[in-house]
This record gives C-alpha cells, structure tokens and sequence, in this order.
C-alpha cells in the first residue's frame, strides 16, 4: 500500500524524470573571439537525473516511476526524444528507455554499501551506462534485424550509442560532487 511518503516521492521522481528528458546540455567553450562559444551535447540530463534518483530513494520507487513515465510516453504523451505513442517501439531509441531499468537496478546495488565513495559512485555508474548501452544497441540490433537493413547496423549503433556514450561518462563527475554535497557519498 501506497503511503504518504511513498506518494510524495513517486510524484518527486516522475516530475524529475519528465524535466530531465527535456532540458538538453549546453556548455560554453573559448572562441578565436573575446566572447564564449555554446555548444550543445547530444544528450539531455536524464541519466544523471535517473542515477541521483537512485541513490536518493529506494529503486522500488524510481522502476514504478519510470514506468509511469514509459506508459505516459506510450500511449498519450510525446515525452520521448523523438516524440512518443507506440510507434516509439520501432525506433532505435526505445532499447536506451528499456536499458535504464537494469541501470536502476545495478546502481541500486551501491546504496547496499554503508559509505559510498566518489570512486565507488563513479565506477557501478559506469557500469551501468555500459549496461544501458548493451541493451540498447540488442534492441537496436534486433529492430534493424526485423526490417531487414543489417547495412545500417554500424551507423546506428554510432550514432545512438557510442556518441553519447563519452557525454553521459562525463556527467557522472558533477552527479558525484552534487552527491557528496548533499552527503550521501564521502569523497
């Protein structure tokens, strides 16, 4: 049975998960010129959202939210990259979205421990992003596979996941000094 505190934290994780998906990365570099280039990441803040979701409550309450989010996505709102509705099934994307509950899971494994380290934080994370990716570029394999384009393989596993996978590596840094600031892990 759903209590108070549970309903509060379902609702916080959702709400988190949802605006995450959408606000992407941007980070400012040096120009020739005297002013800052922006440029932006190819992806957005979810994973590190979803990896401070769960160290921060337990991995019962991030699956049911996220599943949540999934069924919203699904069937009545583009909450998705790329949009959403069930059409979304036959995209290389959805394997990344299936991939994040084993991330949960194998993170959630850390909270196990007593005292989290900074190093410790950083290595299950990227772990579990490699997990993440495995599973997506399965589905991605599988869907191309179904379709018959084989030829495509290379490219989408290049452009869905090993592009990103160096940006989503990199935000494990800040996840793990926003983490020991809030003294959940000690450095």
């Amino acid at each position: 049975m759903l209590n108070l505190k549970t309903i509060i934290e379902l609702i916080i994780t959702i709400q988190c998960i949802f605006i995450s998906s959408m606000i992407p990365i941007f980070i400012s570099i040096p120009s020739n010129e005297n002013y800052l280039k922006i440029v932006e990441l190819p992806i957005n803040f979810q994973i590190p959202i979803i990896l401070l979701l769960t160290i921060l409550f337990s991995s019962k309450i991030l699956i049911k939210s996220y599943t949540i989010y999934l069924f919203l996505g699904l069937f009545y709102l583009p909450l998705f990259n790329d949009g959403g509705s069930l059409g979304y099934i036959l995209t290389p994307n959805f394997g990344f979205l299936i991939g994040i509950y084993p991330m949960i899971i194998y993170i959630n494994k850390l909270k196990s421990k007593n005292i989290i380290t900074v190093f410790e934080f950083i290595l299950y994370g990227i772990i579990s992003i490699f997990i993440l990716h495995i599973i997506g570029i399965l589905y991605l394999s599988v869907i191309l596979l179904i379709f018959s384009r084989i030829e495509l393989v290379f490219y989408t596993i290049g452009k869905y996941s090993l592009a990103n996978i160096p940006f989503q590596l990199l935000m494990l840094f800040p996840c793990s000094f926003l983490l020991v600031s809030l003294k959940k892990i000690k450095i």
